[in-house]
Formats: structure tokens, sequence, C-alpha cells
């Protein structure tokens, strides 16, 4: 922060000097997602900074394809790999995967048909070129098919379990081994028909396979690699196995006046606004060429500021 300069609500220092052309909203997002640090560490938007105060800005590196979707709401999927019948797009969260429950526009489906109408009527209506799903607020790597021939290998592959896939969660608890693997078939909640549950009428087989990666005092983060596909697997899986992803507001609500929550939980769920959950690595044989592909993508800010978080709160114990 430049000498002489008046303290001022890093919110507003950030949208008035530095980032000007950018909505004060944007901005306490970024800082919300860690995306803006002061003195090295992750701060709130009300925090009063001075004239000796370093602030650090981190922001993603904006693409050509970035820039054709800068008004919307959320951003837009970054393209990691695209031929003539695949298109591999890192997914950010907020992003819907396809049309449903009243949503008829603004989706990945959507993104991607702007630039590739061909893809019209590859699969079905509301879901073209759609193979697999996230659920809106997971973010990662996904595949698209662009081709009749790509999307029904792509679809036999995955009913096969011929995928190769890797993600990423940051979960509250401490797990008592370093990994594991969790069997439990689950169906839609026999109550709440929008859940998934192990509590079903009609289950289905479900395996994860869980390792530890990195311990973070309350927090773990995970590597899981789920056997089966099915819906919200992986968060059913862990609060059913007493490991809650942080931030889930349906499977892993927090109740903040809980006394036996630890306050760097509490700190640490501020700085997400979404279920950590992260698809970091897709693997696959391309449906058409037999080559096998393998692609990653980079923890989000989000949850990097969570894990920043932590270790600096576990380092000041």
């Amino acid at each position: 922060m430049p000498e002489g300069t008046a303290p001022n609500r890093l919110d507003k220092f950030i949208s008035r000097h530095l980032l000007h052309e950018i909505s004060r909203a944007k901005v306490v997002r970024l800082i919300r997602s860690g995306a803006i640090l002061v003195n090295g560490r992750v701060v709130k938007s009300s925090t009063i900074i001075g004239p000796k105060d370093k602030i650090e800005i981190i922001l993603p590196e904006e693409t050509e394809h970035d820039r054709d979707y800068q008004q919307t709401v959320v951003p837009p999927p970054r393209i990691i790999f695209e031929d003539p019948h695949i298109v591999i797009v890192d997914k950010p969260p907020g992003l819907a995967v396809h049309h449903g429950a009243g949503r008829q526009s603004g989706t990945l489906m959507d993104v991607m048909l702007k630039d590739r109408p061909e893809m019209k009527g590859i699969g079905q209506a509301g879901r073209w070129g759609i193979v697999h799903r996230l659920d809106r607020d997971t973010s990662g790597v996904m595949v698209v098919g662009k081709t009749d021939e790509a999307y029904r290998g792509l679809c036999l592959k995955f009913k096969e379990h011929a995928i190769h896939r890797i993600y990423r969660a940051i979960v509250r608890g401490k797990p008592t081994m370093e990994n594991g693997v969790i069997s439990l078939p689950i169906g839609r909640h026999v109550r709440d028909r929008k859940k998934v549950s192990i509590v079903t009428a009609k289950a289905r087989s479900a395996i994860t396979r869980w390792l530890v990666t990195q311990r973070l005092g309350p927090l773990t983060l995970l590597q899981l690699r789920p056997e089966t596909g099915r819906t919200h697997q992986i968060r059913v899986h862990l609060a059913s196995s007493g490991l809650p992803i942080l931030g889930d507001p349906v499977y892993g609500r927090l109740n903040k006046n809980d006394k036996n929550v630890s306050p760097i939980v509490k700190q640490c769920v501020k700085l997400i606004t979404r279920q950590a959950l992260h698809a970091s690595l897709l693997g696959l044989t391309h449906p058409v060429t037999g080559e096998y592909l393998e692609f990653e993508s980079p923890l989000p800010l989000d949850m990097q500021a969570v894990i920043r978080a932590a270790q600096m709160a576990l380092s000041s114990q």
C-alpha cells in the first residue's frame, strides 16, 4: 500500500485503487475465496489496512474464452483440451452442467453450444453432449462429447467404469487411518426425495476409495477415487462415515452454535461458499482414436484459501 494513504477498508481500497474496473461485490468474492491476501494472510473484506500493509492479489489467468463470457455471474469453464470429437473442460463452482429443475439456460451445455452449434442433437435434449455431470457447486475436470461416435463411446466407458477419476475434498474430522474404502449402498432418501442417503428403499452399490493427503488439525484433505458413479456418492459416503465435506449445505451442514466445533473449522467455513469438493483428474481412452489421455485441474482458490487459513491457525497455536 502506498505511503501516505489513509487507512481504509480492504474491499473499498481494492475496488477504488487497484481493481477499479471490477465491481466491489466481485472484489468481496475474491477476498472470500483467498485470492486477495494482506501480509500473506487470508482476511475479511472489512479489515482496515494501512500504509505498511502488503496486499497480494492472485487473479486466475484470463483466456480469450473468459473474455467472451466475462459478463456472466459464474466464471466460464476453462478449455483444457479439444479435438473434433471431445472437449475437456475445467468447470468452475456454481455452474450447472445441464438443463433441469426449472433451469433452461446458463449451463455448461449452453456455453459449449455457443461456439459449437454442431453439438445440438448429440445425446439427450437439454443435455446435448453431456455424458456425465458434476454437482453445480463441485468444481473440476469434465469431458463432453462433440460427435455421435464420441458420445456413444464415452457413455459406454462410464457405464463400464472405465474412466479414471480422482477427486479432492476438505472434510471435517480426523480419519483414524491413512486410507480406506467406503462401501455403502445408497439411493434416494425414503422421505426427502431431493437427497441421497444410505437410508433408502432402493439401494444401489457404491464404492469410494480414500487417501489422506494432508492433515490440518480438525480438517483433513482427502484424495478420493469413486469406483461407481452414483449421484452425490462422495458427499453421502463421507458424511455417513463421520467426515462431512466442509461447506456442504446438504450433507455437512455445520451447527455454528455447537460449542464442540473447533474455532479453526468455524474460521475456515467462512472462506468457502460451497462444498469443498473438486474433480482434480480425469483419465480416459479416447473414444475414437483409442489413445489414453489424462487431464488435471489445480485445486481452486477457495479450497487453497481454506488450507492456508488452517495451516496458519495451527502454526499460531
